[in-house]
Order: C-alpha cells, then sequence, then structure tokens
C-alpha cells in the first residue's frame, strides 16, 4: 500500500478484443459471434488479480458481453465489486441519435441488472465518447436512470476529448456526476494519465509519479482504467490492421499485468460508487 492515504478508483471497462474502436475498420459487427471470445477468462484472471490484493474495483460491462457470460457477471458482483454499463454494443456516443442512444444505455443497464441482481447506477462511454457535441448525451443517461458518469475525458485526442472540460468530478446535470478519467496539469495542458495504452506505453515510474501529482498536488482521488484484453498477450492478431491500430492496442500487452501487480500495491484503490456517490449519511456527493 503507498504513503497515500486517498483511495483511488480502479475500473476495468469489459470488452473483448475483437471490439475496440481501433479495430472497427477490419471487423464488421455481424463477425462477433464467429470470433474467439477471451473476455471471460481475462475477467477471471483480472478478479483473481484484485483479491491477491485485497482489492475492489467497478466494471464497466458491455450488455452483450454479459448476455453471453451471465456467469462471469455474477462473479463479478459476488466478489463485491461494482457492476456498471458500458453500453450495449460498444458504439460510440457520438455516432448515435438520442433516440438510439437512451435504447442502447437502457437496454445495457436492463441486462446488468438483471443478470447482476445490483442497481447499475455508472456509465462510461466506448471510448469517452461524450464531449462538446453531443453534450445532449448527460440528459439522456439521467432519464435512463444513472447517477454518475465516466465518459467526458478532459484531453486533446484525435478519437476522442474535450480538454476544456473540469478535470475533476462534478454535478454535470441534477443527479448526474461526471467523473472524468485523470489527467496531469502539466505546461498548460492536461496530460492522460489514467491507464489504457498510455500505462502500456510509459515507464512504470512515470505512471506512478503522474498518480501521486493526482494525489499529492491535487489532492484529489484519480481514476485508473484498463481493459480485460490488455493483459492478454496471446489474443489472437486481427489481419489488415494499420500500423497505428497494431501499435495503440499490442504495446508492452505482454507486460501489463506485472505493471497492474505493482500498481495495486503502490496505491489505495476502491470502487467508483463507494468514492463518487452521495454519501449516505450526509447527502453530499463526496467529491
Amino acid at each position: 500500500m503507498g504513503s497515500s492515504r486517498i483511495t483511488n478508483a480502479l475500473t476495468i471497462d469489459v470488452e473483448d478484443y475483437f471490439q475496440v474502436s481501433a479495430f472497427a475498420p477490419y471487423i464488421r459487427r455481424d463477425e462477433w459471434d464467429q470470433r474467439e471470445c477471451r473476455v471471460e477468462r481475462n475477467v477471471d484472471r483480472i478478479l483473481a488479480l484484485l483479491a491477491e490484493h485485497q482489492t475492489h474495483a467497478t466494471f464497466f460491462t458491455l450488455g452483450w458481453v454479459a448476455e453471453r457470460y451471465p456467469g462471469m457477471v455474477r462473479r463479478i458482483v459476488d466478489q463485491g465489486h461494482e457492476l456498471a454499463s458500458h453500453g450495449y454494443g460498444h458504439q460510440r456516443a457520438s455516432d448515435l441519435t438520442e433516440v438510439e442512444f437512451f435504447d442502447d444505455v437502457q437496454r445495457a443497464k436492463d441486462i446488468l441488472e438483471d443478470i447482476g441482481g445490483q442497481p447499475v447506477q455508472g456509465y462510461r462511454a466506448p471510448s469517452f465518447s461524450i464531449g462538446t457535441g453531443n453534450l445532449w448525451a448527460l440528459d439522456t443517461l439521467v432519464k435512463a436512470g444513472y447517477r454518475y458518469s465516466s465518459s467526458i475525458y478532459p484531453v486533446k485526442h484525435d478519437h476522442y476529448g474535450m480538454p476544456d472540460a473540469p478535470r475533476f468530478a462534478h454535478e454535470v446535470r441534477p443527479g448526474l456526476v461526471e467523473v472524468p478519467p485523470s489527467t496531469l496539469r502539466l505546461f498548460d495542458r492536461n496530460l492522460p494519465s489514467s491507464g489504457g495504452g498510455f500505462f502500456r506505453l510509459l515507464p512504470y515510474s512515470v505512471s506512478r509519479w503522474m498518480l501521486q501529482q493526482v494525489n499529492a498536488r491535487d489532492g484529489q482521488s484519480a481514476i485508473f482504467y484498463f481493459h480485460p484484453w490488455e493483459i492478454d498477450a496471446d489474443q489472437p492478431r486481427v489481419a489488415g490492421a494499420d500500423a497505428k491500430a497494431r501499435f495503440r492496442h499490442y504495446v508492452n500487452i505482454d507486460r501489463n499485468e506485472r505493471k497492474l501487480a505493482r500498481l495495486l500495491k503502490d496505491f489505495r484503490w476502491g470502487r467508483m460508487d463507494a468514492i463518487f456517490l452521495p454519501d449516505a449519511r450526509s447527502g453530499q456527493p463526496v467529491l
């Protein structure tokens, strides 16, 4: 356990390797059921790692995955983790109409609650795809009954991002808290410091330092994320993918589980709902 007494939020986006946005040009949706699914075995590895370190986390889970692996979903819940929504079919919120988006997030919520037997309060948009052009999605999440979102990444990126958005948790709509993935403010810009491909690419010491700055300098809980496929060096390679997509997806994937184990030792971690939802006694968000 690290020296910081701040509890950070550990989150896992539960999707399989063939569902990632970077491979969308190369894998049709109607091919998904023909692909080798590896998500269940990878989630079970993650659950074992979390149990070893006595850590609880939030699993943002696709409804598509939950339908096919209900036992996995129940294991997540039974081991004390938070079950949250990643939408149904990993479609970017920015690619959907308001009606389509509502149908997607409501369908996922219903499926997850039916399988998991607990309220689903959190949502994360695939590829952090809520931004300036579709802020109506936040109103839709309220309508669907969500209490928090982690969908607006305050960075500049070629596929997502809203760099002028607040860096820390805030009530973005009445009854809805937005909890952005963590960034480090440096040289007048926000640098990603919350996991994913950057965590695989950077030396562990750099990622640890960035998270420490969020805790020590900003006095805030960090939000870290990764995917089950990011610990799976043996996953099938996607034929025809361009060099950029291959690099982003596969860089240092064989080292990532060891780095995650170090991360669990060096920081205090918990569930999103336990850190950011209104406290039962005070009725105020723990921000």
